[in-house]
């Protein structure tokens, strides 16, 4: 007391106290705290060491000093408060009781927090503040680990008081002061997360909740709500309250729970749905919900021209905590195969949460900006109607219906200019990916006909391909943007997996997903891609679009890749003795080599000015390379028949015909490249010459006889000299134009 006395009369006479060195401290608060510490050690003494007083009298004692150091720091600074809490706050530990009484445990926490927060209030010693939250809120988590011996009511009392205290003492007129608003307080965090907690372990803690205490839990997360709601500083309420409503239904999904047990420290995964997943659980959950789209929505709207950060927490936790809710209830307690009830209810969320948006859109400042208040709850409908079309549709109608869904909302930015809009679009599309990624067949591979293209794969993929198509163009007549590219790119390759998946089907009898593929299944899907290629040029002159342009090449690389890899070395028949067919000309070579050379020359020669010069010049390659295999491998039919493997040898005449033939391929490869002006094209003749002359150099004289082997030479001799008459004639017309 006289170390205290001295500090009070050093702070209010002014007294310098001649200490060198001490000059710049601040003795007061010094002396007072080393008073506080020797009042708390006296008493505590008197009691713990000597016996001297009983444990009420030292504990009222400990309060009165550690409420009346807290009072003290008014003067000397918030380190001595900060003094006072920590000795308020283990007055209870230190004070041992025979019979320990709850309401006499929190009835002192309450007037210690209700204390600090009065003081922190007037100096805004956010520090202190939060520091007082957080001893209140391990002192009833400690307690609730005596359950089921806890007190319900105890537990209760010490959380409404939290909430009074931050509302009405801590948040009290916040919000008129100057300044910079401020989107929350940050010391709010704290009483949220330790109130959430106790509701949570209220809930779905097994002894609590076989207590019925539930409902109770479901009341503390509406206060919470309430409470945020009256002061917009405490939004950290909003969001601990929707996490812990978010963990209490999915804690109910079974066969895996979230639970905890407060009364072994644990919090974690059990395996088991948790006791209260019963008929209360379902009519609490439909309660919280309709308070977190109330509250959400009105509070969204208040706040949509001013703080966007609260008008979208509003809205978030407005939408997410009913979709969680309606989730966790349908898994539990409807038919997952289709439930027509659920989907009337999910169809009711899909109105309120597309009204609610409008109705945020409308308070905006400008009015219908659609900013990210609007986005959550519109993304919020297009989810629900994700859940409807589960609910009330078999999976063949499902996948349909979400590829078809894709189409509203570029509708509707006929009408409004949403931002969100467009990515609900492309929402629809990772939806539908999602589903075919799961289910390739649409329906089950069990539920999948036989019958050729007209089956569930043509709707499943085709009806999607369509819509995604349309949505593009709409969004490119409104909004435009990057949703507009990605509409575009899912046609594309929703129409693309449409061709495959039914060319799929009608070479495996029925059946998609199993069994090797074969060149001519893997020709056809190179076909398609080149096609696709040529598709995106052309629509890409009409409608300029970088997704289109981008794509078409993707398309040509990645035919060009089949090629190389398929093509020329996996299924090559040459080296695995495939079936070439019976009928001599149009045969596999023809759809494997023939066909796919045509079509890449074709969309080189159309790509050429319009896209950039490699593109088609790798083309042009891959075109003749593509047209040399089909002679070359049509030859060795002709002398081997059906299967042209590589182990049935080389004959003498076959050698001959394949240096012929080279150098004729070469020849009309020098030709269609002066004539088209193609130098890709001249190269690539240039090179087959010069391997001709390698092979009747090398091999030829090896291995051929008598008139073929002079016959091989004059043909080659022939062509060398006529190659060089050509170019010499055309030196010659070059010099007399120039």
């Amino acid at each position: 007391l006289v170390l205290v006395a001295g500090g009070e009369f050093i702070r209010r006479t002014g007294f310098k106290v001649p200490v060198q060195g001490a000059a710049g401290a601040y003795i007061p608060a010094i002396l007072t705290a080393a008073g506080a510490f020797i009042l708390f050690g006296t008493v505590y003494a008197a009691h713990g060491i000597y016996g001297f007083i009983g444990p009420a009298l030292a504990f009222t004692l400990l309060g009165v000093i550690g409420v009346a150091t807290i009072a003290a720091a008014l003067v000397h600074g918030q380190a001595l408060a900060g003094i006072g809490l920590v000795g308020a706050m283990v007055t209870p530990v230190l004070v041992a009781s025979q019979a320990p009484n709850p309401w006499a445990l929190f009835g002192y926490l309450a007037i210690v927090l209700a204390a600090t927060g009065a003081i922190a209030r007037m100096r805004d010693w956010k520090l202190l503040m939060a520091a007082a939250f957080f001893g209140a809120g391990v002192w009833t988590i400690l307690y609730m680990t005596d359950a089921p011996g806890a007190n319900l009511s105890a537990i209760l009392f010490i959380d409404a008081v939290t909430l009074a205290v931050l509302a009405l003492v801590w948040l009290a007129r916040r919000d008129d002061e100057p300044g910079p608003a401020r989107a929350f307080d940050w010391p709010s965090i704290v009483p949220g997360l330790f109130v959430a907690f106790s509701a949570l372990g209220l809930s779905v803690d097994p002894a609590f909740a076989a207590a019925g205490y539930a409902l109770p839990g479901a009341v503390v997360i509406a206060a919470m709500v309430g409470v945020a709601l009256y002061r917009p500083l405490a939004l950290p309420l909003l969001y601990a309250a929707g996490l812990v409503t978010v963990l209490i239904y999915l804690g109910i999904i079974p066969p895996t729970s979230i639970a905890s047990d407060f009364s072994s420290g644990a919090l974690g995964v059990d395996g088991l749905p948790v006791a209260t997943s019963n008929a209360l659980t379902l009519r609490i959950g439909i309660v919280l919900g309709l308070v977190f789209i109330g509250a959400g929505f009105w509070a969204a709207r208040r706040f949509a021209a001013g703080t966007q950060i609260r008008a979208a927490s509003w809205a978030a936790w407005g939408v997410i905590v009913p979709l969680v809710v309606l989730l966790a209830l349908w898994f539990t307690f409807g038919n997952l195969d289709r439930d027509l009830v659920y989907a009337a209810a999910t169809a009711l969320l899909v109105v309120i949460f597309a009204a609610g948006g409008e109705w945020i859109a409308r308070a905006e400042e400008p009015p219908l900006k659609g900013g990210v208040a609007v986005s959550f709850a519109l993304g919020g409908a297009a989810i629900a109607g994700l859940l409807l079309m589960h609910m009330a549709f078999d999976s063949g109608w499902t996948t349909i219906l979400l590829g078809a869904a894709a189409i509203v909302p570029a509708l509707t930015t006929r009408w409004r200019a949403y931002p969100v809009l467009g990515w609900i679009s492309v929402g629809a599309v990772i939806a539908v990916l999602g589903r075919v990624a799961f289910d390739p067949t649409i329906v089950g591979a069990g539920f999948l006909s036989t019958t050729p293209v007209f089956n569930w794969l043509l709707p499943g993929y085709g009806v999607p391909a369509l819509a995604y198509g349309f949505a593009a163009w709409q969004l490119a007549r409104t909004t435009n943007g990057r949703p507009r590219l990605a509409m575009e790119a899912a046609a594309a390759l929703f129409a693309l997996l449409t061709l495959a998946m039914l060319v799929r089907h009608a070479m495996h009898g029925g059946v998609i997903d199993t069994g090797a593929m074969t060149l001519a299944e893997q020709s056809i899907y190179t076909l398609i891609a080149i096609g696709a290629g040529a598709i995106l040029v052309a629509i890409d002159m009409r409608s300029p679009s970088s997704v289109l342009r981008y794509g078409s090449m993707a398309a040509g690389v990645a035919s060009v890749a089949f090629i190389v890899v398929r093509h020329f070395v996996v299924l090559n028949p040459l080296l695995s003795d495939e079936s070439t067919g019976r009928i001599p000309v149009f045969n596999l070579l023809f759809l494997a080599y023939l066909l796919p050379a045509v079509a890449a020359g074709g969309l080189a020669l159309y790509a050429r000015d319009k896209r950039p010069k490699w593109y088609a010049q790798m083309l042009a390659v891959v075109a003749a390379v593509l047209a040399f295999a089909y002679a070359t491998l049509s030859v060795r039919r002709l002398f081997k028949g059906e299967f042209i493997g590589l182990w049935s040898g080389l004959g003498q005449l076959e050698t001959y015909t394949y240096s012929a033939l080279w150098l004729g391929i070469g020849v009309a490869l020098l030709t269609a490249g002066v004539w088209l002006k193609s130098q890709v094209l001249r190269v690539a003749s240039a090179a087959l010459i010069a391997i001709a002359v390698l092979k009747v150099f090398i091999f030829d004289m090896s291995e051929l006889e008598g008139v073929l082997r002079a016959l091989s030479f004059i043909g080659l001799g022939a062509v060398l000299i006529g190659i060089g008459l050509f170019y010499q004639r055309l030196l010659t017309r070059a010099a007399k134009e120039g």
